[in-house]
């Protein structure tokens, strides 16, 4: 089995948050804590991509054993920060066979989720596992190496969906009943923290 790598997509800025929702607590540690260490658990090679509010995130990752690089084009939107955490892993390891994308938003992504991806790509071969839930499919997704050059031609705002929904045929699903809850705003968050504390 070739070399496979997680790319942790964490360089937007939560303006509509309202501070760094990268390092919002749940459960006793922040979303990007809890994304690197269950990515941690399951690859060597975990890259967080960096870009609004990168230093106090820098700060926060001090004793976590992921690389994290900081993507000057943030402002772009999700394609730029899949280009450089991609460019970065393909620079220090040309023979990279798998990269899975997940972003520190979704609370509820483990380490089995993501252990499941690789295993249902090794299973069935197929180049794009996604991950499905209420009526879409999204992240956490992993990629096999013919994808990349398409996932480092994206630009703007697209992310990896546009490439699954355009190669649909090559692409298999695994359920993330909770994949849904992503917290963009404070009322996601307090909606989470009621959901689950009560």
């Amino acid at each position: 089995m070739g070399e496979r790598a997680i790319i942790i997509l964490a360089a937007g800025s939560s303006s509509r948050f309202g501070y760094a929702k990268q390092l919002v607590q749940h459960n006793g540690e922040s979303f990007i804590k809890h994304a690197s260490a269950e990515a941690i658990k399951v690859v060597k090679n975990v890259v967080v991509v960096l870009g609004g509010n990168a230093e106090l995130i820098r700060k926060e990752m001090e004793n976590i054993p992921a690389q994290l690089v900081y993507n000057k084009d943030w402002e772009e939107g999700m394609s730029s920060s899949i280009r450089c955490g991609l460019s970065f892993l393909l620079s220090e390891n040309p023979f990279l066979e798998v990269a899975v994308l997940m972003v520190c938003d979704q609370p509820f992504v483990t380490s089995s989720l993501l252990n499941e991806l690789v295993t249902k790509y090794e299973e069935t071969k197929k180049p794009i596992i996604a991950c499905a839930y209420k009526d879409t499919v999204g992240t956490p997704v992993l990629f096999d190496k013919a994808f990349f050059p398409a996932l480092l031609g994206l630009t703007g705002q697209s992310g990896a969906k546009k490439i699954i929904a355009e190669n649909i045929g090559s692409t298999i699903t695994i359920p993330f009943p909770l994949g849904y809850i992503d917290i963009d705003t404070k009322e996601d968050y307090e909606s989470l923290q009621k959901k689950f504390n009560d």
